[in-house]
């Protein structure tokens, strides 16, 4: 038992060294992502600083990627073995910038993969670090997922930047469908010969009448909300056009499938009682739910709280994300890292500042000590991989059946 304690130990102190080592670049990084944020699918200077750095430290970059312009797939190649993707995020929100963390998140996938690299004595397989644009609007990771990219990855692995000072060992995500509502009438004058009309507005009114209906059939992870976005432009015209914006989130991709006819339903029924057409679409790809693997969560827990972190358990979802579409390809991971103790709030400039604060960069670290310390367990461990891919079996199986 004491040579095992100091073997684990002097595996820790490597681990902390090569991250050690790397950190004042990826707090660097996280600065200049800080200081110059970019919109969704417009992340190219981010993602070329990324791939400058990677390059850098001898990893294969493919950049572009799988048919973005501002993703990329660092790969070091350290023999045969099993394989780990880290994901890292690097989007910004419009007029505040950096306020839900991925300039420091994503930064912390970079130090992570460096340190694995500085490391390749301690495992043979293969490292991946995979740059993922908007994740704010229509997740990369979605379109990643569909093309087979993470078919064959025993791990894919991220940390997502959260405030409060708990940490939380994964991210539970709803699924998400996002449905555009068009509906086409006729015009004419509202007073004096509104018989002439088919009011396109009413039928959209008619549509969410229909939907409220539904909400006391529904399981009680449904959830829908709406806007309409376009229903005329003067009260005194019969508007013949109506569009209407409306996501569903469900704790499932099955569910979510069986959500869609109803609202196919409804639309075609609202149609028809207004005598107006109406073409459906989709605003956003699909984001899946997260399929869970408690393995992971237990294992990282244990690693976040060997680094002097402190964890809480997983709340209920709340939101979605695209690793949820990843999820459903490999076994997945994406712990949130307190970045500070202060209970602010994501997507706020108040947030933005706090990952520069040094407390910020204290997390960095331990972050990735322990997403280091996960992926050389996943690699090295023939029997801890195999019951993370069992556990991620059955609960997609589970996902699969409701």
């Amino acid at each position: 038992m004491g040579k095992e304690f100091n073997i684990m130990e002097e595996l820790k102190n490597k681990i902390q060294t090569a991250v050690e080592s790397h950190l004042e670049q990826a707090v660097k990084l996280s600065r200049e992502l800080a200081e110059h944020p970019e919109l969704p699918y417009e992340e190219f200077e981010s993602s070329r600083k990324m791939v400058e750095i990677l390059r850098n430290a001898g990893f294969q970059v493919t950049y572009p990627y799988a048919g973005y312009e501002t993703a990329y797939c660092a790969e070091f190649d350290n023999g045969d073995g099993p394989s780990v993707a880290f994901l890292a995020e690097y989007d910004a929100l419009p007029e505040i910038g950096h306020g839900c963390g991925h300039n420091l998140h994503g930064s912390l996938s970079v130090l992570t993969g460096l340190a694995m690299k500085t490391l390749k004595d301690e495992f043979k397989g293969k490292i991946y670090v995979i740059g993922t644009p908007a994740e704010e609007e229509n997740g990369a990771k979605i379109g990643m997922a569909d093309q087979g990219i993470f078919d064959n990855i025993d791990l894919a692995v991220m940390m997502h930047s959260n405030p409060g000072g708990y940490c939380v060992t994964d991210m539970d995500v709803l699924s998400l469908r996002c449905y555009v509502v068009e509906f086409f009438g006729e015009t004419a004058h509202a007073v004096a010969a509104p018989w002439d009309g088919k009011s396109a507005l009413a039928a959209g009114r008619k549509f969410l009448d229909l939907i409220d209906a539904r909400r006391e059939c529904f399981t009680p992870d449904i959830h829908v909300n709406a806007v309409i976005l376009d229903g005329g432009k003067a009260p005194n015209i019969i508007p013949d056009y109506c569009k209407i914006r409306m996501e569903f989130r469900t704790a499932s991709m099955a569910r979510l499938l069986k959500v869609d006819e109803m609202v196919k339903k409804c639309a075609d029924a609202a149609a028809m009682a207004l005598d107006c057409n109406v073409k459906l679409s989709f605003g956003l790809s699909d984001f899946a739910d997260m399929v869970r693997t408690l393995p992971l969560e237990e294992e990282i827990s244990t690693l976040m709280k060997e680094y002097g972190m402190k964890v809480k358990e997983v709340p209920p979802a709340a939101g979605s994300s695209d690793v949820g579409n990843v999820s459903y390809r490999c076994p997945s991971l994406q712990a949130l890292l307190s970045i500070t103790d202060k209970p602010l709030a994501l997507h706020t400039r108040a947030f933005r500042d706090a990952t520069l604060e040094p407390e910020a960069n204290i997390a960095m670290e331990k972050g990735a000590s322990s997403l280091v310390s996960l992926a050389l367990k996943v690699l090295n461990d023939d029997s801890f991989r195999q019951e993370v891919h069992d556990a991620w079996q059955q609960e997609l199986k589970r996902k699969h059946s409701e």
